[in-house]
């Protein structure tokens, strides 16, 4: 009974020795550490990164995470920091990571750099509200792992490229608040599947609406305030998902009442103000229970259909148009 009792002791004394040991190991891998240094050196070692200090732990330190089972540096964030220059090389030695953030970065300057390609387990990838420049490189298309590429109120400018459209897993991308142009790629009417959420506003892109974009389900697609023609009506039938579709000010030329595959239940906004859209409203429209539409500053005539949230909605969804009439316009039909 003694001896059992001793062995028990003995064991949990081991264990708890082995907890203690553990839990005060460094997790930080060199490699990774040396890679961060780099990086603090190229931004001229900012205040902001004070706690990456090469006697400590990197697994601890400020704007970075470790995987729990690799201990190895797997997410940077870079958030409203005060740092300048250059995304830095040195980041793709960082050969684990899967999110890289630098968002709210005002003196961050220069163009992407094609070390990023060396990330290849790179997931998210978020370079927004920057001072970045040059053109949206073709070789982020090699980042196959992508699912969210954020690219977002910077400085880019030149066309879309069309390798984008080869990142088969992403599920959202933003190039919304650049200074885009072109058309958009004719390889964008073999978007992913996967893809839910897509903002292209605030550029400058031309080019009309890719028809094959009917074979696609958004959850969420924005191209206002650009230069688009075309017909957005494919992007709407019973069997969709689509929840907002924002394409106001463009130069949308399609006859509205020829869009006669209906509406999602699912749709909550629908502006497709300031273009050149003709025709009646459809009838369609009266079905959807939470929506809030705008179609000012277009071509259409007829009466409002009576039903659903349409008269609801303020007089200034439906004013400037060629003769569209009845409530809640204070104008009624003849």
């Amino acid at each position: 009974m003694k001896q059992t009792t001793f062995l028990c002791t003995t064991l949990s004394l081991i264990v708890f020795l082995s907890q203690h040991f553990l839990s005060h190991a460094v997790r930080c891998h060199p490699e990774d550490k040396k890679v961060l240094l780099q990086i603090k050196q190229s931004f001229n070692n900012p205040y902001h990164l004070a706690s990456w200090d090469p006697a400590t732990d990197c697994c601890y330190w400020y704007v970075v995470e470790c995987d729990r089972k690799t201990n190895r540096i797997n997410e940077l964030h870079l958030f409203a920091a005060n740092v300048s220059g250059h995304i830095p090389a040195a980041i793709a030695g960082l050969t684990y990571l899967e999110t890289l953030t630098l968002h709210k970065i005002a003196d961050l300057t220069g163009a992407i750099p094609p070390a990023l390609t060396k990330l290849t387990n790179l997931k998210r990838l978020t370079i927004s509200w920057t001072n970045i420049s040059g053109e949206i490189p073709p070789f982020l298309s090699q980042l196959k792992n992508l699912t969210f590429l954020d690219l977002s109120f910077n400085n880019l400018s030149g066309g879309i490229p069309p390798s984008l459209s080869q990142l088969r897993n992403l599920y959202g991308l933003r190039l919304d608040r650049n200074k885009l142009t072109g058309p958009i790629p004719d390889s964008f009417g073999d978007l992913s599947p996967s893809l839910q959420y897509l903002h292209l506003s605030h550029n400058q892109i031309s080019g009309r609406v890719p028809t094959n974009w009917g074979g696609l389900n958004f959850t969420w697609i924005e191209l206002q305030r650009n230069r688009i023609e075309g017909d957005v009506s494919v992007l709407f039938g019973k069997n969709k998902t689509v929840q907002v579709v924002d394409f106001s000010r463009n130069l949308l030329d399609f006859d509205f009442s020829d869009t006669v595959i209906g509406f999602p239940e699912s749709l909550r906004v629908l502006d497709l103000s300031h273009n050149r859209i003709t025709g009646r409203l459809p009838e369609g429209l009266t079905e959807l229970e939470n929506l809030y539409m705008n179609v000012s500053y277009n071509r259409l005539c007829g009466r409002i259909p009576l039903g659903g949230r349409l008269q609801l909605l303020d007089f200034t969804s439906y004013v400037h148009n060629r003769c569209l009439c009845g409530a809640p316009l204070p104008n009624d039909c003849k």
